[in-house]
């Protein structure tokens, strides 16, 4: 059965996520990360994951599954993140010469647990970098406004303004690190992830040609998921704002603790939106996923050939599961005989020939009858 025949029978969700030379892709047969490994070949590999969603329905409500989808695409995606950074690392870190002498103390002591304790710290610091950016500082900024510029009367607009900040804090960060050449990069695999997607949803032959033809543009990408958010923020704080007595919105630290306690409520709408913006594209949902449409011109970049070959190993793998890899062939022992022992072996040789039989005689036997 074709692709496009499967797709007029049924709904197949296909999604992935752009990694450090490579892509990690989830459809019917389970997650999948392809690498293109440093000697140029690609590495597939299938990844154990098993959403809580499936064990519980309670976790797969409408709303709940969203909070819970995020969390769990937070914390697997940044693990295969890791893994292919160390994977597809050109630097060889056990070589002496080149380890500095904190990398020496790291691996003397950590070993092995060194990128997990990486991982563990890098995460840390991303989300409170996140919080300071987007939380905390737009507030801050409002308050120092509304009381020194305004003397707080405009502070029935804290939720306009603070989205306003959060979406230029977003824009200018994407800009600036789309400029940094690895992350241009991942941009490239990212848009290598959207067009291998839509050359499956479009019923075509998963080749680079077709790939190649298909926009870069998807109305289910994690960048739109935050930009949408970043606009229901806005919507649903401002419904807050006009019941909430005014001690906690003219309070920093008040105001964050309800934004923070109404985020699970905007992730889970956010993520509604953005599956039916997937499954039933219609003006409404054309028109509320334009502006993240727009942020994935940053977030995306056009991928070469052979980062396209990336983008279909993981998709085939993700839709058909991965290939059986190649055992490669036992290489010969290495011969470290000296000249003089390969000499004296040389000599010895005749006599041990002269003990066996010669080709094609028979063996004597006993004749037990």
């Amino acid at each position: 059965m074709s692709n496009k025949q499967k797709n007029k029978k049924e709904y197949v969700a296909v999604g992935g996520q752009a990694l450090m030379e490579g892509i990690m892709m989830r459809g019917p047969q389970g997650s999948a990360m392809a690498l293109r490994l440093p000697d140029g070949s690609i590495d597939v590999e299938m990844k154990k994951f098993v959403s809580i969603r499936k064990k519980y329905k309670f976790f797969n409500i409408p709303l709940i599954r969203g909070i819970v989808s995020f969390i769990e695409s937070m914390i697997f995606g940044y693990n295969c993140l890791m893994e292919s950074a160390e994977k597809t690392s050109l630097d060889d870190l056990s070589a002496d010469e080149s380890d500095s002498k904190i990398d020496k103390w790291l691996s003397e002591h950590f070993g092995p647990k060194m990128m997990n304790i990486i991982g563990i710290v890098s995460m840390v610091l991303s989300l409170g970098i996140s919080f300071l950016l987007f939380m905390y500082a737009p507030s801050k900024a409002f308050t120092f406004v509304n009381e020194r510029l305004f003397d707080g009367g405009i502070l029935k607009f804290r939720t306009l303004f603070e989205g306003f900040i959060r979406i230029v804090i977003f824009v200018v960060y994407m800009v600036i690190v789309s400029k940094m050449k690895e992350i241009h990069r991942v941009y490239m695999y990212h848009g290598a992830e959207h067009k291998s997607i839509f050359c499956f949803e479009a019923g075509l032959d998963l080749t680079v040609e077709n790939v190649r033809k298909q926009g870069r543009f998807h109305p289910r990408c994690g960048t739109s998921f935050i930009f949408l958010s970043i606009i229901i923020s806005i919507i649903i704080s401002s419904v807050f704002a006009l019941v909430l007595p005014d001690f906690i919105l003219k309070s920093t630290w008040r105001w964050v603790a309800v934004k923070l306690l109404i985020l699970p409520l905007i992730m889970g709408v956010g993520f509604e939106f953005i599956q039916l913006a997937g499954k039933y594209p219609n003006k409404l949902t054309k028109a509320l996923s334009a502006p993240g449409l727009l942020m994935q011109r940053i977030t995306t970049a056009e991928p070469t050939d052979d980062i396209i070959e990336v983008g279909i190993a993981a998709l085939k793998a993700a839709l058909n599961g991965a290939p059986e890899k190649e055992e490669k062939p036992e290489e010969p022992a290495e011969d470290n005989t000296t000249p003089e022992e390969q000499s004296a072996a040389g000599e010895e040789q005749p006599a041990q020939e002269a003990e066996q039989p010669a080709a094609g005689t028979e063996q004597p036997v006993d004749d037990k009858d």
